[in-house]
């Protein structure tokens, strides 16, 4: 059983003052009384105010039952009855939370004062005397009425709250878990370290729950190694969705007509692949290298993408670059590629921007110099990557970088 409320709608605060006076003269009223002449009185009284809505109970007994089987807004309660005085059904309505809510007048004789205060100590909501005034009655019952629609307003905004909230929670819920499974898929795409003929590692650290960046290596054939790096505008899902569709476009040498040995071809084709107003204006950035291993030759091409890094065993670092236009943007651009020899030793790291654009305390950029000098230093280390990422925070504070953080590096035998 539901606890006892108005049986209309609560009326708004910002409504009329008649709206909220006619949902009050809705209400079910309970009258209890073991002379019938005394229910009579109130019956008539309350017709005359309005009140149409009434049950009338002879006992206390009966009066629990009435409120059992159904919802009314007001009780009035008369004390002095046999078998179940108006004090133990007053006791018998508080203890039940289901029905606690329910505002009680009690109706005392003039000599029974102390015993209707004590009704109010109790609980009941206001007392009258017998005979009833007319105007005390009707202040009583509708302030009773008005204080319980009130009442009812609180909880009902209470509850549309609660559902709200509980509403959201469980959309977070379920929004953190494709979150999280859209993350786990990220990954899982990822290519596993190699250790021959060319060792290949690499460090994949996402500033948010997904990132834009995505990297791989394949062997296209048994004398290309096709390695790559992309770099998405933004963060989040949509950046992720796109990343992900173009490495899967290359790994899989997906895009028709195109030579994934030759990089100023495959960056073509992902230009036309991936146009921005496809793609909800988002872009990408890529390195996209190709090394030949009976020649040592590596090609390689830039779609707006910073400078691979060649750790040369002897003659300290060079950038490996052949600039182009960042992918989407113009549907007929042409890229070129760069070839050059690699030397026995040399180590090639591929990285994003997020790996050097990083704020001084001072509020400028880090040069691209200086991470190239940490790079020169630390890059063949076996720790490299914990190192960088160790120095980058000294500049950027605890906590994720503003940017995704990802590298790929390959040592040629």
């Amino acid at each position: 059983m539901s606890e006892a409320h108005l049986n209309t709608n609560p009326v708004a605060p910002d409504e009329s003052p008649e709206a909220a006076a006619k949902s009050i003269l809705q209400a079910e009223v309970l009258v209890v009384d073991d002379s019938r002449t005394m229910r009579l009185a109130l019956i008539r009284a309350l017709n005359g105010l309005g009140f149409h809505n009434i049950t009338e109970a002879n006992d206390g007994c009966q009066a629990l039952e009435a409120i059992q089987s159904k919802s009314f807004d007001l009780m009035l309660l008369d004390m002095e009855m046999p078998e179940m005085n108006g004090m133990e059904v007053l006791a018998a309505i508080k203890a039940n939370p289901l029905l606690n809510g329910l505002p009680v007048i009690v109706i005392s004789g003039a000599e029974q004062t102390e015993r209707a205060v004590e009704c109010i100590e109790a609980g009941a909501e206001d007392y009258l005397t017998k005979p009833p005034n007319p105007t005390l009655l009707r202040a009583r019952v509708t302030t009773s009425l008005e204080k319980k629609r009130l009442r009812d307003l609180d909880r009902l905004r209470f509850a549309q709250l609660q559902a709200e909230k509980e509403n959201l929670e469980r959309t977070q819920r379920r929004l953190d878990k494709e979150l999280n499974d859209a993350a786990l898929y990220v990954r899982s795409i990822l290519p596993d370290p190699v250790a021959l003929p060319n060792p290949i590692d690499w460090h994949y650290e996402p500033t948010g729950e997904l990132a834009g960046d995505s990297f791989g290596y394949h062997q296209i054939d048994e004398d290309h190694l096709a390695i790559y790096l992309l770099d998405v505008c933004g963060h989040g899902v949509g950046a992720a969705l796109l990343s992900v569709s173009a490495i899967n476009a290359i790994r899989t040498s997906g895009i028709k007509g195109v030579d994934f040995r030759d990089p100023g071809a495959v960056l073509g084709g992902l230009n036309t692949a991936f146009p921005m107003e496809r793609n909800n204006d988002m872009y990408f950035t890529i390195w996209y290298g190709v090394y030949h291993a009976p020649t040592r030759t590596l090609r390689h091409a830039s779609a707006g993408h910073p400078p691979a890094l060649l750790l040369h065993p002897e003659h300290g670092i060079k950038e490996v670059n052949e600039p182009g236009m960042i992918t989407g943007f113009m549907p007929e651009t042409v890229y070129e590629y760069s070839s050059l020899e690699i030397p026995p030793g040399a180590r090639l790291i591929v990285i994003c921007d997020g790996t050097y654009e990083v704020t001084k305390s001072d509020g400028t950029l880090l040069e691209f110099d200086e991470f190239k000098e940490f790079m020169a230093l630390n890059g063949a280390k076996p720790d490299a990557f914990v190192r960088l990422l160790a120095w980058l925070k000294t500049f950027n504070g605890p906590g994720p970088l503003d940017d995704d953080f990802s590298l790929v590096r390959i040592q040629f035998p």
